[in-house]
């Protein structure tokens, strides 16, 4: 059944844009809109808009652009009517359903959304085996007793108990109604090649892993007792809903705590995140069972660029972790680590020492990640010259993953120091491992200099305002320059008797816009027109279904440049609005459309003639075409001020 129009109209209305967008990234308040790094592109400069006057978000990046329902879409991977159920649900919102109806994403939307709840079901389960059986009772609550995890605590990361039987967990399901396809697409039991089915998870404390928005994804599990062929820690396998290199455990309780503190403390295990959020250190998360991942470095960036990394003593363990780190440093983030005396984990050390001890700890050992770096592999060389040149090379390869010039330039003056080494020397090594980056990711064009595009054309200020990062042919550009001036002017009184949309229609007549959106949205207008009413941009936005439609007209209403309203009084700067030049904007706008109009049908003239080289009469016609077209060419030209070679 297909969700009411209404139910998603009033989703649409209620869903606060920014509140929304929060859950998922950090936004900065900038004048009347908020911004961010995009959450879809990596990027280190914010090029992420939300405008909570007009309900919408645009990436001036990657382009993505939308509402509170698309953006819960892209970045949660839902379905359009799951999305709008997701926001219905947080602001309690009454969902209704249309009988009868055909929903054409009918089976993808009911399969992940059956994962869901297969997922929240075991979650449950376990929950209910540890609260209630004896089983979870004498084994599950005794480790969680162990570790000093109070009932709040279990309830607030849900943690849980899996029985020791064979089959526990998939006849409680079966018995629910849930298929065995289902239960196994989750990652909740095994199928033999002899077709028998067991749990995958037995005789296990149970941690489950959410994912932003909260939904149990997947599970991590823990052994309780000593058994042979048995893994001590068992994950759940990839599946549609969990990939395990984009989840980090713990994210979606300590998000809040992360943007409030601009920090985000980075352990090794599910207890120390539990064990630390229990003693009021929330902003903590642990990777899912695995060496740390882009993808899970920029979740993190969403909501601050200030990672620190907590580590135990084991020097063998912080060696292979100091390899991973580099990827933080590339993302342009500011990363410390801090280690703990030998013996000592977070978890052990907070419950040793308590909350403040802990936190005055952290902040007294805090050290930058390449002077640690330095430290510790100057340490390991002693004064071997071979192991010193090591060392250093070693800490080079980290220095020159830091985007930034300028903090660069400090690391390798602290380096020459610590080294005992000229500064310029440094400099060469590090150009020459950056020239070989360079070297590794730079195309064969871009090496020798050449353009990536030849074709040029004649400048359109308007349309450079919307102008987009992907390569789009020049007649494009000017219809989608006249399609965002009729977006945001369509119902400006351009004469004391004719609106702009009226004067817009009237110009472009006779002419075929190419693209197929821009004639979409003309249509839409015109349907509109003929009804007696003026669209705005919000009422098409409203009725547009179509999520590509949508995004072009959000991108067209939210131009790329916009002069601070500060600028005239601040530097004594008359500044002209788009609205008091918009006839001149318009007009010139609609030359350039029809110049460029005019320039394709000379070159379909020139190839009709080409083709007629069998009749003379046809010749002599198609002649007569090319001279009249040049000199329509030359007149428009002329009122643009351009030069036509002949």
């Amino acid at each position: 059944m297909r969700i009411s129009q209404e139910t998603i109209e009033t989703v649409r209305s209620r869903a606060d844009v920014v509140e929304v967008i929060q859950d998922f990234v950090s936004l900065k308040k900038k004048g009347t809109n908020w911004t961010a790094c995009c959450p879809f592109h990596n990027e280190k400069t914010p090029s992420f808009s939300v405008s909570p006057a007009k309900g919408i978000y645009k990436c001036f990046g990657c382009g993505k652009a939308g509402d509170s329902i698309t953006f819960v879409q892209e970045i949660e991977g839902l379905s359009y009517p799951e999305a709008v159920v997701y926001l219905a649900k947080k602001y309690q919102i009454p969902v209704d359903y249309l009988k009868g109806e055909p929903d054409l994403d009918k089976e993808s939307q009911n399969e992940r959304e059956s994962i869901f709840i297969a997922l929240n079901f075991a979650l449950q389960f376990f929950q209910t085996q540890l609260a209630e059986s004896e089983e979870g009772r004498s084994l599950g609550k005794t480790y969680f007793q162990e570790r000093s995890f109070s009932e709040a605590t279990l309830q607030h990361f849900q943690l849980g108990y899996s029985l020791s039987g064979w089959d526990s967990l998939y006849q409680a399901a079966l018995a629910q109604g849930f298929t065995q396809d289902i239960l196994l697409k989750a990652g909740l039991i095994t199928v033999t090649e002899q077709g028998k089915v067991y749990d995958r998870f037995r005789e296990r404390v149970m941690f489950p892993i959410h994912n932003l928005a909260g939904k149990a994804v997947g599970f991590g599990a823990r052994l309780l007792t000593k058994q042979a062929k048995q893994a001590k820690y068992l994950n759940s396998p990839e599946t549609v809903v969990y990939q395990k290199s984009k989840i980090l455990y713990g994210l979606f309780q300590a998000k809040q705590a992360i943007r409030q503190q601009d920090v985000c403390y980075l352990v090794e295990g599910y207890t120390d995140v539990i064990s630390l959020h229990q003693a009021g250190i929330e902003n903590v998360v642990a990777s899912s069972g695995t060496s740390l991942t882009t993808d899970q470095i920029r979740l993190v960036n969403r909501f601050t660029q200030h990672i620190v990394l907590l580590y135990d003593g084991d020097q063998a363990g912080i060696k292979a972790s100091l390899r991973g780190t580099d990827m933080i440093l590339a993302e342009g983030m500011q990363v410390e680590i801090v280690v703990f005396p030998d013996g000592d984990d977070p978890d052990s050390f907070i419950k040793k020492v308590g909350t403040n001890p802990f936190l005055a700890y952290v902040k007294q050992h805090a050290k930058d990640f390449i002077r640690f770096k330095t430290d510790f592999y100057l340490q390991e060389a002693q004064n071997d010259p071979v192991q010193k040149a090591q060392a250093l090379k070693e800490v080079l390869q980290s220095v020159v993953q830091v985007p930034d010039t300028l903090r660069r330039s400090f690391f390798l003056k602290e380096l020459s120091d610590s080294f005992g080494l000229e500064e310029s020397i440094l400099i060469d090594e590090c150009n020459k491992i950056l020239l070989q980056k360079h070297k590794q990711t730079t195309s064969p064009a871009q090496a020798i200099g050449l353009p990536e595009t030849s074709e040029t054309d004649e400048v359109d200020p308007v349309a450079d305002l919307w102008a987009e990062p992907e390569i789009v042919s020049p007649q494009m550009v000017k219809e989608r320059a006249l399609i965002a001036l009729l977006l945001l002017y369509a119902d400006y009184d351009l004469q004391p008797d004719k609106k702009f949309c009226h004067y817009l229609f009237e110009e472009i007549a006779d002419i075929h816009f190419t693209h197929p959106v821009y004639e979409q949205i003309l249509e839409q207008y015109k349907l509109f027109l003929e009804k007696g009413t003026i669209a705005t941009a919000q009422l098409l936005l409203e009725q547009a279904t179509d999520p590509v439609l949508k995004e072009e007209i959000i991108h067209l209403i939210t131009p790329k440049y916009k002069l601070s309203e500060n600028w005239e009084k601040k530097h004594a700067i008359l500044t002209t609005k788009d609205e008091d030049i918009l006839h001149e904007l318009a007009y010139k706008a609609i030359l350039r459309l029809k110049l460029r109009y005019i320039r394709k049908l000379i070159q379909d003239n020139l190839q009709a003639l080409a083709n007629a080289q069998d009749s003379l009469e046809l010749q002599d016609e198609l002649l007569q075409q090319g001279m009249h077209l040049k000199d329509l060419e030359k007149e428009i030209a002329k009122l643009l001020g351009n030069v036509v070679m002949k």
